[in-house]
């Protein structure tokens, strides 16, 4: 059987399984007995990638098939600055999971989307998830995580999503919600209005808010970036999404 390295990005983990990526993300993501557990997201690695912060062999010798044949379903390597340390060569697909077990793949691009409007949203996902807005475009925001060492706030590696704002994003006073799903919607004017208005390009919503998130308020894709390299992961669009991938469509709405 084939042995994958699986990059768990919700939790952050670095993970040797013999299950297909869509295998394993549907056991990530409600377990063996489908019993519902919540979303994932994931990458596939390089199986020839080795560094010397994780044990990678010593932990696929233990990534053997069961007694009975089955295969061995997960041996966790690392839980702790797994991001950091894996490169962005080494990144194959990224696979979204819904709560009940539908699996995305997103295949990986360099050109990085063209802004639109002057307020973002963002939603880091690993190594730390606070949400946040900004006045800076996903390639800015990057930047402002990862390539200022001195800065007070600096990541060596960052996963992150930009966020729809709907009318919010040009009118965060008086705009309209509509199907928006963000909680706490007068604190988040109030922020973006902030940053309108003041000098400041960034500003934090919830310090500690859950990874999960709707997918349909996936903006354009997902990021992610080290010190050297950013790379995208675009989602396809909506009609796309209600069309090839229905049954994931369904099943990320429900």
């Amino acid at each position: 059987m084939t042995t994958h390295l699986y990059l768990s990005l919700i939790p952050e983990a670095l993970i040797a399984s013999m299950l297909s990526p869509e295998e394993f993300g549907t056991y990530y993501a409600v377990g063996t007995y489908k019993k519902q557990h919540g979303q994932a997201m994931f990458a596939e690695i390089d199986p020839d990638f080795r560094h010397d912060f994780f044990h990678i062999e010593k932990s696929l010798a233990r990534c053997v098939p069961h007694d009975d044949g089955a295969p061995k379903r997960s041996v966790y390597i690392a839980t702790y600055r797994v991001l950091e340390h894996v490169p962005i060569s080494a990144i194959r697909k990224l696979y979204l999971v819904t709560a009940y077990g539908e699996v995305l793949a997103l295949d990986q691009s360099e050109a990085i989307p063209e802004s639109q409007g002057n307020l973002h949203m963002y939603q880091e996902i690993a190594p730390v998830h606070p949400l946040t807005v900004s006045t800076r475009d996903p390639k800015m925001y990057w930047d402002f995580l990862t390539q200022h060492p001195d800065s007070s706030i600096h990541l060596p590696a960052a996963c992150f999503v930009e966020l729809q704002l709907g009318e919010l994003a040009k009118n965060p006073e008086f705009g309209e919600r509509g199907d928006l799903p963000y909680d706490n919607l007068h604190h988040l004017r109030e922020c973006l209005m902030e940053i309108r208005e003041k000098e400041i390009h960034t500003k934090m919503v919830n310090r500690v808010q859950s990874v999960e998130f709707p997918y349909r308020t996936i903006k354009s894709g997902i990021y992610i970036g080290n010190t050297k390299r950013l790379v995208f992961f675009p989602m396809p669009s909506r009609d796309e999404l209600r069309s090839k991938y229905y049954r994931w469509w369904r099943s990320a709405n429900v």
